[in-house]
């Protein structure tokens, strides 16, 4: 697909983008999608154009300035990819397993701190408490000062 952006880099020999591949049309140096979507890559550009379609790439791409064109790509790739995995949920399926698991590591850690509270011989011995709620765990600890005369 032509554009008037000036930042596409030439298509190195005469094989066109995997854009210009898939659309079925002639790539040359001004194509805004050549520099994203090279033609050894055609499964990055063939999600983005079934959930965005390349009409709305390219007048996404052309109204960012060049060197933020790179990160939006890798966010189109990156949501689309999900979309096709996940057609329902797309990149929140992911956001959300990734929230759980951070929530269940932060439970361990708080768990494990005041296992090695208790454990270790220290002048202060902090009295825990431990709620379960919903699948996660909430540690509350009160100081209590132990005197201790030698």
């Amino acid at each position: 697909m032509k554009g008037s952006s000036g930042s596409g880099k030439k298509q190195t020999g005469s094989s066109p983008c995997a854009a210009c591949k898939l659309l079925r049309r002639r790539c040359d140096k001004q194509c805004v999608f050549a520099p994203y979507f090279p033609d050894h890559h055609p499964h990055k550009f063939i999600n983005v154009h079934k959930v965005y379609d390349a009409s709305n790439v390219n007048k996404m791409l052309q109204k960012l300035p060049v060197h933020q064109r790179g990160d939006a790509v890798s966010s189109m790739v990156y949501e689309a990819n999900a979309q096709v995995q996940d057609p329902v949920y797309g990149c929140v399926s992911a956001i959300s397993s990734l929230q759980h698991q951070l929530d269940g590591l932060r439970a361990q850690l708080a768990l494990a701190q005041t296992e090695w509270i208790l454990d270790s011989d220290d002048v202060t011995y902090p009295a825990a408490t431990i709620h379960m709620k919903a699948g996660s765990i909430a540690i509350s600890t009160v100081l209590i000062m132990d005197v201790v005369s030698q």
